[in-house]
């Protein structure tokens, strides 16, 4: 499996996975192009049985490396490999871009150090950008059937000739929304199967403990990056909207990001210092007993600048489990998970006003806060238990290894 970083805090349902496909008896190699950035991790990382194997991640520190270990590559596979370096060249050229290179680069190293001499016979990629690039030429030069799991950004993000190249050449292509999978499925030409699996998560860890009735103070949490997909400024012009009708309440956001400093300034700009908390990124058990102590859950998510948006957001599901009544956007996938007043509530992204409106109505509204979380538990246990969504990505892998 072939990962851009490893372990990563905000992308725990990876190591979830990882941790139940070995529990399901798949032996499973990890490679991951980044060292992990975090200083600490989730508790289920530390129970997987495969290392992980950290490649070069950039060219310039590790150029002799790279150039060593495909040289021996080069040796080993003669006209193959220099084939598959001209159409790596070729491309790089026609498209203007030297990550191409790179990814070449990484591909062959892994390769001539790992996968030559290991008894592999198939190859996965999380994320359809970089990862699946390195994985695509490491298949090539292989002649070894790989597959990818496409998420959000990365499918949003990518030139649709590239990914349609990703999708065609490859076994087979999983997404975790359906809306996703709408898209990925207009560019593909060559009959790829495309599934949709759910991400799911640990309902045992994700307990249901309805949250209190609300009173004041109310108490409101968010969790998510401080990226601008996540609509953090929406959130905050809701939030002094709030202030402004009289209501009292305490927001607390959990995780970090590059608008940290951004949303710090406006924050202080619009008078909200003493309602805010800002915790950064705090480990999963610290982050459920937010969730259990807290009246409501909102995620303002909205399509950025750039394309980026959310799939369906783990936290979103995680709330929802826990008993945690949901405020988020009608943006991509989201309404696959929440119904609209039955497992919560959704409002036009981009649109503060909306926002403050839902907040109010359900803060103060026992009844439907009560009723709401109920529903919410059942859609998740329905379907985002993530022991259900790797059994069948399990049946994918063995199916490709029978093959």
């Amino acid at each position: 499996m072939i990962l851009k970083g490893y372990p990563r805090i905000s992308e725990s349902f990876i190591s979830s996975e990882i941790l139940l496909l070995e529990s399901l008896g798949l032996p499973i190699d990890i490679y991951s192009l980044r060292q992990p950035r975090e200083t600490f991790t989730h508790d289920n990382v530390k129970q997987i049985k495969a290392p992980a194997i950290y490649l070069p991640e950039y060219v310039w520190p590790h150029w002799r490396t790279l150039l060593d270990s495909n040289r021996a590559l080069n040796r080993r596979l003669g006209s193959h490999y220099r084939q598959c370096l001209a159409r790596a060249l070729s491309r790089a050229f026609v498209r203007r871009k030297s990550a191409t290179i790179r990814h070449f680069l990484q591909a062959g190293h892994l390769c001539a150090t790992r996968l030559i001499s290991r008894p592999i016979r198939h190859l996965h990629a999380h994320f359809c950008h970089t990862p699946t690039s390195v994985t695509l030429f490491a298949a090539e030069l292989l002649n070894l059937p790989y597959s990818f799991t496409a998420h959000a950004k990365d499918i949003y993000t990518s030139e649709p000739e590239q990914l349609q190249r990703k999708i065609d050449s490859a076994r087979f292509v999983v997404t975790c929304t359906g809306s996703n999978a709408k898209y990925l499925s207009a560019l593909n030409t060559n009959s790829t199967p495309i599934h949709t699996i759910y991400h799911g998560i640990d309902l045992d860890f994700f307990r249901f403990v309805p949250s209190p009735p609300p009173s004041p103070p109310f108490r409101i949490l968010s969790v998510g990056r401080l990226v601008p997909k996540k609509g953090y400024d929406d959130l905050l012009e809701a939030l002094k909207q709030l202030q402004d009708r009289g209501l009292d309440f305490r927001f607390s956001h959990i995780g970090s990001g590059e608008l940290e400093d951004c949303v710090r300034r406006r924050i202080h700009a619009i008078g909200l210092q003493e309602q805010v908390k800002l915790l950064g990124t705090l480990p999963r058990q610290e982050v459920l007993n937010h969730y259990q102590q807290s009246h409501c859950f909102v995620l303002a998510s909205k399509v950025a600048a750039n394309g980026d948006r959310d799939g369906i957001p783990n936290v979103l599901v995680e709330a929802m489990a826990v008993g945690l009544p949901v405020i988020s956007t009608r943006v991509s996938a989201i309404p696959e998970l929440v119904e609209n007043g039955l497992s919560g509530i959704l409002v036009e992204p981009a649109n503060p006003k909306a926002l403050a409106d839902a907040m109010h109505s359900l803060l103060l509204n026992p009844q439907l806060h009560a009723g709401m979380v109920r529903r919410a538990r059942r859609r998740v246990e329905q379907h985002f238990d993530n022991r259900r969504c790797v059994v069948r990505l399990h049946q994918l892998f063995q199916a490709a290894l029978n093959e």
